[in-house]
Order: C-alpha cells, then structure tokens, then sequence
C-alpha cells in the first residue's frame, strides 16, 4: 500500500504513560487505520482496515489482551 504520510497529524492514546512504549494512529485515511511505533516517527507505519483497528481497540478495552 503506497500512502503519502508526509502531512499526516499523528496521535497517541490519552492512556499514554510517556515511558516510550506507545503507538500512535494518523485519522483521515478513509478507510485505513495508519499505526506507527512513536519511538520511531521516522520509521515504517503499519496500516489497518478501519474494522480491523476497531475490533482491536474494543477487544483491549474489554480487556482481551489482559492487562496491558
């Protein structure tokens, strides 16, 4: 997939620590979720359907995942 992120406005979760271990998510991507490692802005960022990133976000909220 071949998508121009140069202007994307990154976020991360308010339920971030600041301790490094994060992802952050660019919205305006219709249709896509675009996710990248925030200690590495300049590295690659991996791409999810919008289903897909929201499945995963309400299966770590319902805590699926345990305690992470």
């Amino acid at each position: 997939m071949n998508v121009d992120l140069s202007s994307a406005k990154w976020r991360k979760s308010t339920h971030s620590d600041g301790g490094g271990g994060c992802i952050e998510v660019a919205d305006g991507y219709p249709g896509i979720m675009p996710v990248r490692d925030s200690k590495d802005p300049n590295g690659p960022a991996l791409f999810f359907s919008f289903e897909a990133w929201t499945a995963f976000a309400k299966a770590t909220v319902d805590g699926e995942f345990g305690d992470v």
